[in-house]
């Protein structure tokens, strides 16, 4: 496994959030993209493009903090105990395969594994203890 990450989910207000965490850890964002800036735009609400669809900082060798914006307009809500998932980034798709269909085993599969817009094989579950993980592929060596 490369490594393990903490994403969260914010109310609106990743970008606020992640200026200060930047200023913290006095590094740069490694990735930031907004909701206009995806091929699904047009299904977003105007009100909610320039939202953050994923941001990613490093705060140590292999390790990010990453986070989004949930988005009310697409059903999401932030509830104290939904704004975070443990993400995963393993060595290869059989093992994301593995490690995916293991821990949503008795769990709620949120999006099956498959092929993402962004270029990497994705997805997300709750497992049976009510934790939430995202299992991303990125093919990188």
């Amino acid at each position: 496994m490369r490594s393990i990450n903490i994403y969260l989910n914010f109310p609106g207000n990743t970008e606020e959030a992640f200026n200060f965490y930047k200023s913290v850890f006095g590094v740069e964002f490694q990735s930031f993209q907004r909701f206009k800036d995806t091929p699904v735009a047009g299904e977003i609400p105007e009100k909610d493009r320039e939202k953050i669809m994923h941001v990613a900082l490093p705060i140590g060798k292999n390790n990010f903090l990453m986070a989004t914006d949930a988005l009310e307009s697409l059903g999401q809500t932030v509830t104290f105990g939904n704004n975070y998932y443990i993400s995963i980034e393993p060595e290869s798709k059989e093992e994301a395969d593995r490690l995916f269909n293991a821990l949503s085993a008795g769990g709620k599969v949120e999006m099956p594994m498959q092929d993402q817009f962004w270029g990497d094989y994705f997805g997300s579950l709750r497992d049976k203890f009510g934790v939430q993980w995202m299992i991303n592929f990125s093919g990188r060596k």
